[in-house]
Order: structure tokens, then C-alpha cells, then sequence
């Protein structure tokens, strides 16, 4: 029954209250015993929670989940029933370990396993709380993985998670099917150490599976000329993207996926263009073009840490830690392409030209493509829902 419904019945009656007041008090009595049950009793919304305490030589977690939620894991209670001390403790050692199972954590790349501890019906909440213990670790973990999976079959399910190492707040998030996965690093020398690495890695790794911002490096590439002007160009690039890289990073300005990613596509146009277009003695275009668009590849390359998310206490040694894996990847790019041009020109002279143009129009042709992939396929989609 709608809010307009209730209002329109409670003016009639009131209109009528002087003929029929008990008919009027009833029908009042009538609505709000039909609507109270299902306010007390509702779970539109499934959710859990998940407090982590992170020691030096072992982790404690407790799970709180909704009783109707533990209820359909297990298919043999009914929810009010698991409120029951009793039926609760018949229950919960495999309540626990069909959790623990869906629970994944992780120390330093290895997984701990949860021993369950103990269970408790919290009344008030509707929810029933297990707590869970690790083995005492050999050495401390640097680097603690959660990865979201308590109800996979309830899409919507939300898990709240709070990670704290000593009185430090490591952590709050909320997990779900879409972000399902956080990384948690821990204080000091060992954790900084963990959150370079692993940053450094990320941004090596970004460049070697971007075929986009490979092609991009390549086509400034392929026009060759001396150490001096490959650095020049390399180095705007770089300067560039670290810019916008730790300006979205930061939460400064933030530009969107819709507009970066087919401005990267036009980048890789705009440099095949560029190098078919090219001729003897004209003016070196690449450095303006490597650093206007390493601006945009900025953006693009924040994109991942969004994903990946930067721990709070160490943004610093995570984003420049980043920074030098994107540029060890390009250094791994310009090392490969820049002597093979050389030596393309030295000894093929006549080839050469034929080659790059052939090159650069497989970059144009490239760039093109993923430009109607990231423009026209979303406006198609966006026009079908409508």
C-alpha cells in the first residue's frame, strides 16, 4: 500500500469519524498490525562483517553474518532457531567451516587457515557472530590479502571490513561481488619494503599487458634518431604521465574512463599520422606529442591503482614505486625498438621507409579500431537500454 493510499484513507475517515468512530479506529489498527511485522522482520539487504586484528604472530577474525543468511548456508534451521544457544552450538562448527572456506586470507602470498574459535547469538542485531584464529606465524606478515566470497550466491551481498594492526586502523572497507578482493600492508621497514615491491611490479606489469601504451612508445620510436632525441622524447613522456598519474592518484582531479580511454586510442592515430606524414628535414614533432598525450596516459595508468588501491600510510613509496615500474617497462620497450631501428636504416636503408610506413599505418589502423571499440560499442549499448 502506498503512502498516497494511507493518506486518502485516513482523510475519508476522518470524514466519516463523527458516524463511524469505531470503524475508523479499527481500520487505523488494522493498517499498522500490517505493516509492523514486516518492518521487524525485513532483510532486504544481505551484509556481513568482518573485524580482522592483525598481530605480529597470528590474526584474529571475527564474522558476523545475518541469521537468515547463515540459515540458507546451512538448510536445516530456521533462522529464529540459530538465535538458540543450543541449536546455535549444534550448528556452528559447520556454519564455521563452510565460512572459513569462502573467507580467503592470505599472509605474504600464502594462505592462513582459519581454526574456528567460538560462536555467539547477538539478539539485538538478528545475527550470529564466529571468530576465527590463525596459526602462530615463524616470522611477521607483511602483506595480508581478504578476498570477498561469503555468499556468492547473493549478489548483493555486502561484507564490511575492518582490519586493525595494534591501535593502528589498517583498513575499512565494504567487499562485494564487484570489489571483492583488498590488500593490507603493515608498519614499518618490512611493510614499506612489501608495498614497493608490489607497486613496482603492478606498474612493470601495466605496460607489458597495455598493448595500447606500447604502441603509443613505439610509434615515437619508429622515426629513430641519436640517444639525445630518444631521451628527450622518452623523458616528456615520462614527466608527463607522472604528473597526471599522482594528481588522480592523490584524488585531486580525477578525469574519466569514458573520455581517457578513447583519447589514448586518438593518441596512437595521431602518432602513426605523424610518422607517414613525416619527410627529410622537418621539424621533430614527438616530444610535444610525448608529453601533451602522456598527460592523458596519466590518467589511464591511475586507473589501475584505483583498482588496486593505495595503503594509506605508505602512498608515497606506492606511487612512486609504480611510477618506476611503468618506466622500467618503457625502458625495457625503448632498449628493444630503438636499436632495431637503427639497424633497420643502417643496413636496409632502401627497406627502411617501407618498413615504418608499413608500421605506422598498422598503428593508425590499430589506434582507429580501438577508438570505435571504446566510443561506438558503449553509445550502442547505452542506446539499447534506452
Amino acid at each position: 500500500m502506498g503512502v498516497a493510499h494511507v493518506c486518502q484513507g485516513i482523510a475519508l475517515s476522518g470524514r466519516t469519524a463523527a458516524r463511524r468512530p469505531a470503524r475508523g479506529f479499527l481500520l487505523a489498527i488494522a493498517v499498522l498490525a500490517g505493516l509492523a511485522p514486516r518492518s521487524a522482520s525485513a532483510h532486504d539487504q544481505s551484509f556481513s562483517h568482518a573485524d580482522v586484528e592483525w598481530a605480529r604472530d597470528r590474526i584474529d577474525v571475527a564474522l558476523t553474518v545475518h541469521r537468515d543468511d547463515a540459515a540458507s548456508v546451512l538448510g536445516t534451521v530456521s533462522p529464529e532457531a540459530l538465535m538458540d544457544r543450543g541449536v546455535l552450538n549444534e550448528n556452528a562448527g559447520r556454519l564455521a567451516e563452510i565460512l572459513a572456506a569462502r573467507f580467503r586470507l592470505q599472509g605474504d602470498g600464502n594462505d592462513l587457515a582459519l581454526r574456528f574459535q567460538a560462536a555467539e547469538a547477538r539478539l539485538r542485531e538478528h545475527a550470529v557472530s564466529l571468530s576465527f584464529r590463525t596459526d602462530r606465524f615463524d616470522r611477521p606478515v607483511c602483506q595480508l590479502t581478504v578476498e570477498f566470497g561469503l555468499f556468492p550466491a547473493i549478489t548483493d551481498h555486502e561484507t564490511f571490513l575492518k582490519v586493525t594492526q595494534g591501535r593502528r586502523l589498517a583498513l575499512q572497507d565494504v567487499l562485494t561481488t564487484d570489489h571483492a578482493r583488498a590488500e593490507i600492508y603493515s608498519d614499518g621497514p618490512a611493510g614499506a619494503l612489501a608495498v614497493f615491491l608490489t607497486f613496482l611490479r603492478a606498474g612493470t606489469h601495466h605496460i607489458f599487458i597495455g598493448p595500447d601504451h606500447i604502441l603509443f612508445i613505439v610509434g615515437l620510436l619508429l622515426l629513430g634518431g641519436g640517444v639525445g632525441r630518444v631521451l628527450k622524447v622518452a623523458t616528456a613522456f615520462t614527466f608527463a604521465h607522472s604528473i597526471t598519474l599522482a594528481v588522480a592518484a592523490l584524488g585531486w582531479f580525477t578525469a574519466p574512463g569514458w573520455l581517457v580511454e578513447p583519447l589514448i586510442a586518438l593518441s596512437i592515430v595521431y602518432v602513426g599520422v605523424e610518422n607517414v606524414r613525416s619527410r627529410p628535414g622537418r621539424r621533430d614533432w614527438r616530444t610535444r606529442a610525448a608529453f601533451c598525450f602522456g598527460l592523458v596516459h596519466g590518467f589511464g595508468f591511475a586507473s589501475v591503482l584505483h583498482e588496486v588501491g593505495l595503503p594509506r600510510h605508505a602512498i608515497g613509496w606506492s606511487l612512486l614505486a609504480f611510477n618506476l615500474g611503468v618506466e622500467l617497462g618503457q625502458a625495457g620497450i625503448v632498449v628493444v625498438v630503438t636499436p632495431l631501428v637503427a639497424a633497420l636504416r643502417k643496413y636496409w636503408p632502401r627497406v627502411a621507409p617501407r618498413a615504418i610506413a608499413t608500421c605506422s599505418w598498422a598503428i593508425i589502423a590499430a589506434g582507429t579500431f580501438w577508438f570505435m571499440e571504446r566510443v561506438i560499442e558503449p553509445a550502442l549499448r547505452l542506446g539499447s537500454r534506452l
